[in-house]
């Protein structure tokens, strides 16, 4: 009976229910793009740390964590190496880089990601071959990179950097391809051996080949993953002037990251608490504009339980039908958003997202459930003395 009365009432006042079903289905869409625009701002950071093949990262000491300004000889990673419970090591360099195309297409700037062959810090590769020897002009792409720059395996690349006050090229023969691991917000990754990663990356003066050989990682693979903090604190104990933590406290400490994140997710939040408001507000002026006819319901014999379940049943039923609308209608636009806008759609947190808004339909129309509970059916007649 009380089911019967909601969807009758839906059917008879179309047009009302239908707008506020739109009104959440827009709230959905909202959300929905919220988290997807802080899923694909933080992707765009920490993607490949996130998928880095080793547990552990070595970073200087005194830098905050910050990647950029950590500087590792190589020494270290031997050093690092003869730790028990280590498995292998690889210095990992970072810098940036420009692909210029030679058809007049628009140049595409990328990750210059210098890392070891075989070594952790090389990723696997989808289609292709890994890396060769530690000093080729090859190069591992990731999937971003194929996807905005229309780039494919075999294809010669031609990267341009700074080096001094001159603007120098080089070629790479594209070996293989990766899934997507971008950093920085770059729009997509290059990986090439390190020993020429060292010639080509940007630099105040040319090197010449003098020096000890530095990276701004050390990434650290481990016999026993599940090990890694008493691993972590050896290695700091062994190692002098390092600093060494897990991949998520890497990604964490980039600038800007926690912050954008928590901006975003406060977004979120108070959209979460809008949507409420606003649920709440239209039950709650359907509810006033029907006290006469629950009045009625009641002198006729209605119970309260009656009377609660119809209404929850049609606040249940619409919220459902607009975060249906909303998430169809996300995932349509979601088609034609070009690929360079940091927007990604992850399933756990899609579902998340539409679990939440489905909860606050019956959260926000509670208020407009108490009112129907307090009518009383002569008042709500005008027969009350």
């Amino acid at each position: 009976m009380p089911v019967f009365l909601a969807i009758k009432e839906i059917s008879y006042s179309k047009g009302r229910f239908l707008l506020i079903a739109l009104i959440v289905a827009l709230i959905t869409t909202l959300v929905l793009f919220i988290a997807a625009l802080a899923e694909g701002l933080g992707s765009g950071n920490r993607e490949y740390i996130q998928k880095l093949n080793g547990e552990l990262i070595a970073i200087q000491e005194k830098v905050d964590l910050s990647v950029a300004a950590s500087q590792i000889g190589r020494s270290k990673m031997s050093e690092i190496r003869r730790i028990k419970g280590v498995s292998d090591v690889g210095q990992v360099g970072f810098a940036a880089g420009t692909i210029i195309f030679a058809d007049g297409r628009k140049s595409l700037d990328i990750a210059l990601v210098g890392v070891e062959p075989g070594h952790p810090g090389e990723p696997e590769v989808q289609t292709g071959r890994p890396l060769g020897r530690d000093r080729s002009s090859e190069a591992i792409v990731d999937a971003n990179v194929v996807t905005q720059g229309k780039v494919k395996l075999g294809d010669t690349i031609t990267i341009k950097v700074i080096q001094g006050t001159d603007e120098e090229l080089y070629d790479l023969k594209v070996i293989g391809i990766s899934d997507g691991r971008k950093y920085q917000l770059r729009p997509g990754s290059i990986f090439v051996p390190y020993l020429e990663w060292d010639k080509i990356r940007p630099q105040a003066t040319q090197n010449i080949g003098q020096g000890e050989l530095v990276s701004n990682i050390i990434a650290i693979k481990l016999d026993d993953p599940s090990d890694w903090k008493n691993i972590a604190n050896t290695i700091q104990a062994n190692v002098s002037k390092i600093q060494v933590v897990d991949r998520k406290t890497a990604y964490e400490a980039f600038p800007g990251y926690s912050q954008q994140q928590s901006t975003l997710d406060t977004q979120r939040y108070f959209t979460f608490f809008i949507s409420v408001l606003v649920i709440g507000g239209f039950f709650q002026i359907q509810t006033l504009q029907k006290v006469a006819q629950v009045g009625m319901l009641k002198a006729v014999g209605a119970s309260n339980f009656t009377v609660v379940i119809a209404s929850l049943t049609q606040i249940i039923t619409i919220n459902a039908l607009g975060v249906l609308f909303g998430t169809l209608g996300t995932l349509a636009l979601a088609r034609a958003i070009p690929p360079n806008v940091p927007v990604v759609f992850v399933g756990q947190s899609v579902l998340t997202a539409i679990v939440s808004l489905l909860m606050i339909g019956p959260v926000g129309g509670l208020v407009s459930v108490w009112v129907l509970l307090k009518v009383e059916p002569l008042t709500a007649l005008g027969l009350a003395q």
